[in-house]
């Protein structure tokens, strides 16, 4: 049984983890599609731009997370209504963003992946959701590993059935093994920062996850841990970029630094920011996170609605 003062701790992680997550999406969000040259100066990238720059989606309030935050949340409530991974309701729920809004601070979609996209769409039309996603070499954009956080969050059996799982999430939308293996790895990650407040770089992790792959999962592992992005990360939206953009942002000495320096590389700013930003909350726990930049989150009820039945059944 968890005493109160480490269940209290153990609830202040996960939350870090999930509102780490929404920030770094909505701290993104008006600086998406600039290169790092059109960025303001690093200490003055924040959840309110700077006078002068162009917002790149004017008309969405500050504070406002993007499709990462709303896919997060559909994860999250899936898990939590299933017990599990069930990939139909998942895909549904998905849809229901995609349609309606849902998970979305107001009830507007502004910005959509064209693998995320064409998936959906082929969903809506009856095609099986672990059959909707392309799985060509290079439909490998970052949709799947954007969103995996809850189920680290979630999870609670060993290291092989949490490898299975993020795989498997990543199924309605991006279908290659590369973005399995990367949606596998950044799960491992968040699992030691959960069990252990240790943060391991991809690398550290990659032998122990290669024992729960099989021969083509290997060697896509393989490219990740060779890609040239791993020495020089640019922040693009190819999933193994994202990762290793991550890893570079996570070395910093606090949350905003981390966000900013996710966001500094440019390009898909939100997604790189939202993902280095779920593994920095469960760093700081919730408790750690930037309390003037929390004041300006949109749709904080609802996200305490997601977290409820999450944190109860720790």
């Amino acid at each position: 049984m968890i005493m109160s003062r480490d269940l209290n701790e153990h609830h202040n992680i996960l939350r870090g983890g999930l509102y780490g997550l929404l920030l770094g999406d909505a701290v993104g969000c008006p600086y998406e599609f600039n290169s790092a040259e059109q960025l303001p100066a690093f200490e003055k990238i924040d959840m309110l731009p700077p006078r002068g720059f162009n917002a790149t989606y004017p008309a969405v309030p500050m504070g406002t997370w993007t499709d990462d935050g709303a896919q997060a949340l559909a994860l999250l409530d899936s898990l939590c209504q299933n017990q599990g991974l069930n990939l139909d309701d998942f895909g549904n729920k998905l849809c229901l963003w995609l349609e309606q809004g849902a998970y979305t601070p107001d009830g507007k979609v502004f910005d959509c992946g064209i693998q995320t996209s064409t998936a959906l769409t082929r969903i809506q039309e009856g095609i099986a959701v672990e059959e909707a996603a392309e799985r060509d070499e290079y439909a490998n954009g970052n949709g799947a590993l954007m969103r995996v956080l809850p189920l680290a969050l979630w999870h609670q059996g060993d290291d092989a059935e949490l490898v299975s799982l993020a795989i498997r999430q990543g199924l309605p939308t991006h279908g290659h093994a590369r973005s399995g293996v990367v949606c596998a790895l950044y799960c491992l990650m968040a699992k030691r920062l959960i069990e252990e407040r240790h943060y391991y770089s991809p690398d550290a992790l990659a032998e122990e996850l290669r024992e729960y792959l099989n021969k083509t999962e290997r060697a896509e592992l393989n490219i990740i841990l060779n890609a040239p992005q791993r020495h020089h990360p640019q922040g693009t939206g190819y999933v193994v970029d994202t990762l290793w953009s991550a890893d570079f942002a996570m070395r910093s000495d606090s949350f905003k630094e981390v966000i900013r320096k996710a966001i500094a590389l440019g390009n898909d700013t939100d997604t790189t920011a939202c993902v280095a930003g779920g593994l920095a909350g469960l760093r700081y726990g919730y408790q750690g996170l930037p309390k003037d930049w929390l004041s300006l989150l949109q749709g904080q009820a609802m996200v305490e609605q997601h977290l409820a039945p999450l944190l109860n059944r720790n």
